[in-house]
């Protein structure tokens, strides 16, 4: 069959390599210095497989396979770094099949013993995972979700012939075979024990006992059922129904049986179990490794020409463009930008009307977000179909007598004249609604994902049918996302005959009907980065190109739009004298005593004994350096929490946060203006979207399939003044080393090695979202072995825990839950959820573990102490904005930090990791500082007991921080509210909050 030119350039993933010049881009590449060499003598998650003949074993260690003499000893490695290969399983003949993740997707690979004969089996953009061989060695069973679901499926080596055993609904993992070939078990949903026989015959051997799961199922002796059964504290290798092992971290992969004799891993070991008698197998295994050398590190910017321009639309004339800019919204106009709104709260998302009088927007300043519309002629501005629930994202009907929003948990409702309607189920990260012209259907971006098992999918186009009520997917290309959920489309034509939206960094434009069916294939128009499309008539684009209004015909003639607006940091504050009982200055083991903490020019002048009078009294306080949470996402939830989240910040102490993945123009326009001073908030310091591979799952990632868009993605970060660059989760070994070496700023990811041997600078979580479905740095016990400490010690790679476990301790204090700056400061559904999750835990409702927390805490502490780097981050608003930040420090100390050794990892080491000089109170320092009531050093809870803060000199008292929502309240009197729409009804297991349990914990 002769492939289209359009179905060669998607399946290969190079659409972006014909659209840009990008891929020749010269960019500074980043130093990764040859480090050490580390030997490996424990693995965290690690299986293993026995040869035939009983004399070698095969290991999956730090991503690659290594082969062993069964008796123990030196491993020797088979794969390199970009194969990325796990899960080995011996066949006859000394070869062996693993999984490979080498290409962007999970295929099957075979190897022999001496590293020759590599061989790939399985191709495509669907996963194929889990090898087994057969006992006859000619089919291997493995799983796949190219059936709609993960089902069993098995390959023939003489044929290449697959045939599915298994299919939807299941979610079938880790198949092995009878020793007579005929059946195979696996886990379905780690929720039970299923056989198949080669002919589709199931039955099921074993349902989990409730709060358990189950993983890693064999045949034992007898045929009895074996696998691992684990719940919080607790990981069993189970035979039949019977625990077999005690107080073993086991790993949950199959085990070995060989008559009543086992082999399985726990522990960081290989383990012999026969009988009572217990044998651990020793090896070692050396592994390079690199220290990161990057030389342009976090700056504070100072000003210049605007490039947070957020949200943009055009007038329906043509001769406006509305957007956000500096915490406020304007309209540009003939070069001149003028500004709307100038608030303390937070003003959004505009659209124009129809008829271009008037501007649709959303604000804050009623306490949540509401819609507002605002006269361009006479500047009347008044609320707009008030309702119960926050709304966001407005888009007008083409007809003017409907709008389309979203409200905090991710439904589309219409605001008709006669109420709210709700039209869609709870959606996960979805994006802008628009409009057919007949104003009866609405479409948006919406994540679908390939299985259940693991929550990736792709960004697609969901058509929302206001007629019929159906919802309808449609991939923008095959194997394809819209870039991101967030404001790259899909957006309707004026006239209704074309949509538009971005993939892979460039926009593209499809002919539809009035339903949005597509009626050709997309037609790339814009061949250079291309952000938050909007059209201009029906037959331009404008767009935003690395902080530039660009203009482009269908045809490609590109035009910039210029604006006049600039910005630059306020005056520092002037000189104050700032009296204080006590300070610790991020250094002492104990606290100095009554100082006078001099301010002048933003920074600390001087700290010399009291005398005089002070500016500022807090002679009953103790001045700690601001503290920094090194990770969370200001905008995964940022129209929601408002200019909130701000305040909530500094209210807790927090002076800096770092965000390693937000949508970008929403990040840049924060950053610049809590930068200018026009947004009331910590420092900011962020990347954009994360830079992923072929299948997404939050809004904010970049799904990047080759180096030519990679390129593009680099080219955005360097333009934009990126901080950081984070690369997630389905990003292939290859294009995360590509990274690595064309990047100038730090980057970090969900990974260890080969991180840690790329150059990489540091790792997000102990272990959280992992392409594999668990992590190689902890253990579902949430335990470390060696080589995680190892490898961490001595690259220098930083590690930031998001604790969010931490949870669990508010079955013994929930002060901090009813804490006034967090009962006015939260939006009213945030608090609600806040305050059930603390009252749920040490319940059977609650989801946090003190078992898992403590190995967590013990991980980090074993990296601090062996002289690693570890820094505090919270995930926020996946776990609750600032005050996570301070059971994060809590949950330290619980379990083995000093107060101190806490407090440095949200001070000095994040501040360290940014290549500023804040994390401290000495001469020349920044004047970030949190005035608290109690001694921190010996009570860690005292941190959190924020009395004034300063960011730069500005001093902040907790009263007016919480001022401008001290009264408000959620809206009693609000819009009738209609019957919800067929369209409403979920039927899909994939439509979820994103504040759903199993995101919070495991992003």
């Amino acid at each position: 069959m002769e492939l289209s030119r359009r179905e060669l350039l998607t399946r290969t993933g190079q659409a972006a390599a014909v659209a840009t010049a990008a891929s020749t881009l010269t960019i500074g590449t980043a130093g990764a210095e040859p480090g050490e060499r580390v030997k490996l003598t424990q693995g965290t998650n690690i299986s293993v497989s026995r040869s035939r003949d009983g004399k070698w074993l095969a290991i999956d260690l730090v991503t690659a396979i290594w082969v062993l003499p069964s008796t123990g000893g030196e491993a020797r490695k088979l794969t390199d770094e970009l194969q990325d290969a796990t899960l080995p399983s011996f066949g006859p003949g000394d070869q062996i099949a693993f999984q490979s993740y080498r290409d962007g997707n999970y295929h099957l690979h075979v190897i022999g013993l001496d590293g020759n004969g590599l061989r790939q089996l399985t191709r495509g953009k669907y996963d194929h995972r889990e090898p087994a061989f057969s006992p006859d060695g000619k089919r291997i069973a493995f799983v796949s979700d190219r059936a709609g679901s993960y089902g069993v499926h098995v390959f023939d080596l003489a044929t290449n012939a697959i045939t599915q055993l298994t299919g939807v609904p299941d979610e079938a993992a880790a198949p092995q075979w009878s020793a007579d070939g005929k059946r195979i078990i696996f886990t379905v949903g780690n929720a039970a024990v299923d056989t198949v026989t080669l002919d589709g015959k199931r039955e099921r051997l074993v349902t989990a006992p409730a709060g358990t799961q189950l993983f890693g199922a064999a045949f034992g002796p007898g045929d009895q059922p074996s696998y691992t059964q684990m719940r919080p504290g607790q990981a069993d290798l189970v035979l039949g129904a019977t625990a077999i092992t005690s107080k073993e971290d086991v790993f949950g992969f199959a085990p070995i049986w060989n008559g009543d004799s086992v082999l399985y891993t726990a522990d960081g070991k290989l383990r012999s179990r026969s009988g009572g008698a217990v044998k651990d197998i020793p090896f070692e295994a050396t592994v390079p490794v690199r220290t990161t050398r990057r030389q342009h590190r976090t700056k504070n910017l100072t000003g210049g020409v605007v490039k947070g321009i957020a949200s943009p639309v055009v007038s329906p004339d043509g001769t406006k463009i509305a957007f956000r800019a500096l915490n406020a919204l304007y309209v540009l106009s003939g070069g001149k930008a003028t500004k709307l709104t100038d608030n303390r709260y937070f003003d959004s998302d505009p659209d124009f009307s129809p008829d271009g009088t008037k501007l649709l927007y959303t604000s804050d300043r009623g306490g949540i977000p509401q819609l507002r519309i605002r006269d361009l002629k006479t500047g009347d501005d008044k609320a707009f179909a008030p309702a119960p629930h926050a709304q966001t994202i407005p888009r007008f009907s083409p007809d003017g007598t409907k709008v389309a929003y979203l409200d905090h948990d991710g439904q589309v409702w219409i605001a008709e004249p006669a109420g709210l309607r709700q039209v869609t189920p709870t959606l996960f990260q979805p994006g802008r609604p628009t409009w057919s012209k007949d104003g009866n259907t609405v479409a948006l971006a919406a994540v679908k994902p390939f299985s259940r098992r693991f929550r990736e999918g792709t960004s697609q186009l969901l058509f929302v049918d206001l007629v019929g009520g159906a919802l309808t997917y449609t991939e923008p290309l095959p194997f394809r996302s819209i870039a991101t959920r967030g404001d790259d489309g899909p957006v309707w034509s004026p006239d209704g005959r074309n949509i538009a939206f971005v993939v892979e960094s460039v926009a593209w434009v499809v002919p539809v009907d009035a339903r949005g069916k597509f009626l050709a294939e997309p037609r790339q128009v814009t061949r250079e980065v291309t952000d938050s499309p909007a059209w201009s008539g029906n037959d331009s684009l404008v767009y935003l190109n690395n902080g530039r209004i660009r203009k482009s015909t269908l045809d490609g003639r590109v035009t910039t739009i210029r604006h006049d607006l600039t910005w630059r940091r306020p005056k520092a504050p002037e000189r104050k004298v700032i009296r204080v009982g006590a300070y610790w200055d991020g250094e002492a083991h104990a606290l100095k005593r009554n100082v006078d903490i001099v301010v002048e020019d933003g920074k600390v002048k001087e700290i010399r004994p009291q005398r005089g009078k002070a500016d500022v009294d807090a002679g009953t306080l103790t001045a700690i350096p601001g503290l920094i949470d090194a990770h969370n996402h200001w905008h995964l939830r940022g129209r929601q929490w408002g200019a909130r989240q701000g305040l909530t910040w500094l209210a807790y102490g927090i002076t800096t946060v770092r965000s390693p993945g937000d949508p970008v123009y929403q990040m840049v326009e924060t950053r610049e203006a809590l930068a200018a001073g026009t947004l009331t908030g910590p420092r900011f310091y962020a990347t954009g979207e994360a830079v992923d591979g072929s299948r997404v799952y939050y809004n904010f990632m970049r799904p990047t399939l080759s180096k030519a868009q990679l390129d593009l993605e680099l080219r955005r970060a360097h333009e934009l003044d990126y901080d950081l660059i984070k690369t997630y989760v389905r990003l292939p070994v290859e294009l995360q080393r590509a990274a690595v070496q064309r990047s100038r700023v730090p980057l970090s990811s969900h990974y260890l090695y080969p991180a840690a041997n790329l150059g990489m600078d540091g790792m997000e979580h102990v272990g959280a979202t992992n392409r594999l479905g668990y992590s190689h740095t902890v253990t579902r016990q949430g335990r470390a072995y060696q080589d995680v400490i190892a490898l961490f010690t001595a690259s220098g790679m930083s590690i930031t825990p998001t604790l969010f476990q931490s949870r669990a301790l508010y079955a013994k204090d929930k002060s901090i839950v009813t804490d006034e700056r967090t009962r006015v400061l939260y939006p009213p559904w945030e608090y609600e959820r806040f305050v059930t999750d603390a009252n749920n835990q040490g319940t059977p409702a609650g989801t946090s573990s003190l078992d898992v927390l403590r190995g967590w805490v013990e991980f980090a502490l074993k990296v601090h102490r062996g002289g690693g780097f570890v820094i505090t981050g919270t995930d926020a608003p996946l776990d609750s904005p600032a005050t996570a930040t301070h059971t994060n420090l809590r949950a330290l100390v619980e379990f083995g930090f000093t107060p101190r050794e806490a407090l440095i990892t949200a001070t000095r080491n994040p501040a360290k990791w940014l290549g500023l000089p804040l994390g401290t109170i000495k001469p020349g320092a920044p004047a970030d500082i949190a005035f608290v009531e109690g001694d921190p050093l010996t009570d860690i809870k005292s941190a959190a007991n924020v009395k004034l803060v300063a960011v730069g000199g500005q001093v902040h008292d907790i009263p007016d921080l919480l001022a401008p929502y001290r009264n408000q309240q959620t809206l009693t009197a609000h819009t009738a509210v209609l019957p919800a729409s067929p369209s409403a009804e979920n039927e899909h297991w994939w439509h979820e909050p994103e504040w759903a349990e199993r995101v919070c914990c495991d992003h």
